[in-house]
């Protein structure tokens, strides 16, 4: 337990001393959206005003997602492939599980603050006009919870699966896809014209994240029950994190 707590104090304090960076390279995206869907689309009459409280959650949701895959996917293909740092923490006197466990552990706290930064700072930019609210403050800080686990999974299994040469297919075929298709920029019933997509998409635990911040921040718009909401978001954690650390195993002992 010391050894685990001391790596973990460690990728705190390189978190701590990259912050400004990580917090630009994770917030850029999602800001430029809440500017220009939020805050230039609704003043100049092209969406309604209404569309900023339907946005919101999802940003907040594309954020954590962002945040968690990235702070556990590129350290570990950089650690495995390039610096090859990596072997020097599989020498540490624990199972090689346990430091894919403080991986996903460090990538859900930075998706946790990637989730608090965003949330104010969307809020500020979309002006007036947005009426979300924490009645289900317990409610909110499950799914917060749930999603930040999902994310450092999903970096877990993408770090330890994809190549050097290939970071850039995983962001195009891969996070891009999870993305538009994670109802962010609108609700899962929007898909009710589009049956098989709908259904479809329900793989995806994006879908999930958006939702579930939807039903708590803004539940006057359509969303999943809170029970596909928190089954969904259970299941998509456990089924990355058992992939996740059946790849790191395999990758570390080669």
């Amino acid at each position: 337990m010391k050894t685990f707590l001391a790596m973990l104090a460690r990728d705190a304090h390189v978190a701590r001393r990259n912050f400004i960076f990580t917090l630009l390279q994770t917030l850029l995206q999602p800001m430029l959206l809440v500017f220009v869907f939020g805050r230039v689309m609704t003043a100049s009459g092209f969406m309604p005003q209404h569309y900023k409280s339907l946005l919101l959650p999802g940003i907040i949701a594309l954020s954590m997602i962002l945040a968690g895959v990235q702070s556990v996917a590129m350290p570990l293909i950089s650690e495995f492939q390039f610096t090859r740092e990596i072997e020097d923490r599989l020498l540490a006197p624990m199972e090689i599980e346990w430091l894919a466990v403080e991986k996903v552990i460090a990538g859900m706290i930075q998706s946790l603050v990637a989730g608090l930064v965003v949330l104010p700072s969307a809020w500020l930019i979309m002006g007036k006009g947005v009426a979300v609210s924490l009645d289900h403050p317990f409610a909110f800080l499950a799914i917060a919870l749930l999603v930040g686990v999902v994310a450092a999974s999903v970096g877990l299994t993408l770090g330890c699966s994809v190549g050097q040469t290939q970071i850039g297919l995983m962001f195009s075929l891969v996070l891009a896809p999870m993305i538009f298709f994670g109802c962010t920029y609108y609700p899962w019933s929007a898909l009710a014209t589009f049956p098989i997509l709908s259904r479809v998409v329900l793989a995806n635990p994006v879908v999930y994240a958006s939702e579930g911040f939807r039903s708590t921040l803004a539940p006057q718009f359509p969303h999943l029950p809170e029970w596909s909401i928190f089954l969904g978001l259970i299941l998509s954690a456990a089924f990355f994190f058992l992939l996740g650390l059946r790849q790191f195993r395999r990758k570390a002992i080669i």
